[in-house]
Parts: C-alpha cells; sequence; structure tokens
C-alpha cells in the first residue's frame, strides 16, 4: 500500500462511520474540498502533507472505529516519553 491508498483508506472509513462526504472530510483535513478526489486520481502530496494527514486522522479518528490494516498510525507524543 502506498501513502496515497494509506490516505485514501482513512479518509473514505472516516466518511463512511461519520457520515460525511469525501469532499466535505477534505476541506475540514486539508481546507481543499478536492484535495482526496485528486490523490485517488494520481496526485501526489509532500511527505510533510502526507503525515499531517495521519496525524490530523489519528487525533479526530471516531471512538470504536478500528484503524485500518496495514495502514502506519502515528504515535502520539504522550506515548513517546519514558517515564
Amino acid at each position: 500500500m502506498d501513502y496515497r491508498a494509506h490516505i485514501l483508506t482513512l479518509a473514505n472509513a472516516y466518511c463512511i462511520a461519520t457520515n460525511r462526504s469525501l469532499a466535505r472530510v477534505s476541506t475540514i483535513v486539508r481546507n481543499d474540498g478536492k484535495f482526496f478526489r485528486r490523490l485517488g486520481e494520481g496526485a501526489g502530496c509532500t511527505m510533510d502533507t502526507y503525515a499531517k494527514c495521519l496525524r490530523w486522522f489519528s487525533e479526530h479518528w471516531p471512538e470504536g472505529l478500528p484503524w485500518p490494516d496495514g495502514v502506519p498510525r502515528p504515535v502520539e507524543e504522550d506515548d513517546r516519553r519514558v517515564a
């Protein structure tokens, strides 16, 4: 699975779980209603944008919805601290 597929897998699962359109979620996540559509058509994005998308979804993921298999989940800052 490539980075585009990671983002689109998260976006589509989030859309279904929240009953929102892909364009609406694209606007919420990237302030660009066509961002996810363009990715689906083969456009790319920077690794910084990829990381920001994964972080956004991780922070806003619906409770009870399993994180998709094969998609890396960012580690939260608190999880990185060693006690």
